[in-house]
């Protein structure tokens, strides 16, 4: 029989990186290059992706999946932060997920909820889970361009693309105070507590208790 904790932990949402995000900028600081983070939560038998990255990374996505042991038509839902086409390029690689638009605090699965995080969009959101990342409990949000690199939040700087300077930063203070880990929308995953970058889970799915 399992005990009270396993069961609790069985039931916590897990999160893994598919793909990183980046982003590449000349001299000047002008963007030449942008690709979103890509990023998979399970909670119990639901699995959402969180922004799909720029057109023409299916290879690498594809690959991380498959070593997580799950095929492209097993994703139920598909979360884009915003509509930019570095973040929602791959969409079409899930063809049985619903593609949703929520709102503030709405569930979208047990532990997994979304945060409204404008200023780079007006219509930017994050997602927020309570996980269990190998035995550490903690809160991992999925910002997108909202916090979109490790640099923003050291600096204490908003985005550079933004419709509202002030909407942005009330945003990013957001996210630090709700998250243990930050996915940016163009870095790798980062610490809030420690200020550096920080692991996810790896293992296949069925490899968990």
């Amino acid at each position: 029989m399992l005990s009270l904790s396993k069961i609790y932990f069985l039931s916590m949402p897990k999160v893994f990186l598919l793909k990183p995000g980046s982003i590449l900028r000349d001299e000047s600081g002008r963007i030449l290059d942008a690709r979103s983070s890509v990023t998979l939560i399970v909670s119990g038998s639901r699995k959402i992706v969180a922004d799909t990255g720029l057109a023409g990374e299916e290879e690498p996505i594809l690959r991380a999946l498959a070593e997580l042991g799950i095929k492209p038509e097993d994703i139920d839902v598909i979360i884009n932060t915003h509509s930019h086409p570095d973040h929602c390029g791959n969409n079409h690689l899930f063809s049985r997920a619903e593609v949703l638009t929520p709102g503030e605090g709405e569930a979208i699965a047990p532990g997994v909820w979304v945060m409204e995080t404008p200023g780079h969009t007006l219509d930017s959101i994050s997602l927020a889970a309570a996980c269990m990342q190998g035995s550490e409990k903690m809160r991992i949000v999925v910002a997108g361009d909202a916090l979109p690199t490790l640099g923003n939040f050291q600096k204490n700087v908003p985005p550079a693309l933004h419709v509202d300077r002030d909407l942005a930063i009330s945003s990013m203070k957001r996210i630090v105070r709700a998250a243990d880990v930050v996915v940016p929308g163009h870095d790798l995953p980062f610490s809030v507590n420690t200020g550096g970058y920080a692991a996810l889970l790896k293992r296949r799915i069925a490899e968990y208790p």
